[in-house]
């Protein structure tokens, strides 16, 4: 027979080791920023026409604002991927180049996994027009890994102002710096006067509007 101290030396022994999780220490925002990644969802740097919502969620609806952001050392320049190629702006696109000191400020949405390939769809990557990066953001929550876009075979080419007035918008929309604001408002562009993606944009946001009145 076993003691009452042997049966329960012996009942400890049966049981499984216990286990204990340990969580480590994280920076401020990363928090959330993993959150979102465990959640099905990316981040992604927006600095050009999809900084604007109406624009972004033409073909990413699932496309949240998360905050905005700042890209160290890198300036926003305009450009197209070939010489004299015809597109749907009718101007050089934004894109990001490399240059030390210089400051990209943008918006960081979150969107659903499943709308990484109709973002990389609508950047054009599958034909070469732009190479998708993994950068880090500064953010008031600290710096938050993203997805962004950089055109290849860069060739300098002024906007559209069609192009040049969603820029300006999604940066009004997010209240991005008023000076790098007023960077965006004196970039030249190529005087281009005609129908453009501008046109379906502005119909989106009527209708959001007049949703949002009724």
């Amino acid at each position: 027979f076993f003691s009452h101290t042997d049966r329960s030396e012996l009942r400890r022994r049966q049981q499984p080791p216990r286990r204990f999780l340990l969580r480590l220490p994280v920076a401020d925002g990363e928090d959330s920023n993993m959150s979102a990644v465990t959640s099905g969802r990316f981040m992604y740097f927006a600095f050009g026409s999809n900084l604007l919502k109406e624009r972004l969620q033409m073909s990413n609806p699932s496309a949240t604002f998360y905050a905005t952001g700042r890209l160290k050392d890198y300036e926003l320049t305009f450009g197209l991927w070939g010489q004299h190629v015809e597109n749907a702006w009718h101007g050089g696109v934004a894109t990001i180049k490399f240059s030390p000191g210089s400051d990209v400020w943008g918006v960081i949405w979150t969107l659903k996994n499943e709308h990484l390939t109709s973002l990389d769809n609508q950047e054009g990557v599958s034909k070469g027009i732009y190479a998708r990066l993994e950068v880090s953001v500064d953010t008031d929550k600290g710096p938050v890994p993203c997805k962004t876009y950089q055109l290849i075979n860069f060739h300098a080419s002024p906007p559209s102002p069609q192009y040049k007035q969603v820029v300006c918008l999604g940066a009004e929309q997010n209240h991005l710096p008023a000076e790098y604001l007023r960077k965006l408002e004196v970039i030249q562009t190529n005087n281009y006067n005609g129908p453009s993606i501008l046109d379906q944009i502005q119909t989106s946001m009527k209708l959001s509007s007049a949703n949002v009145s009724a």
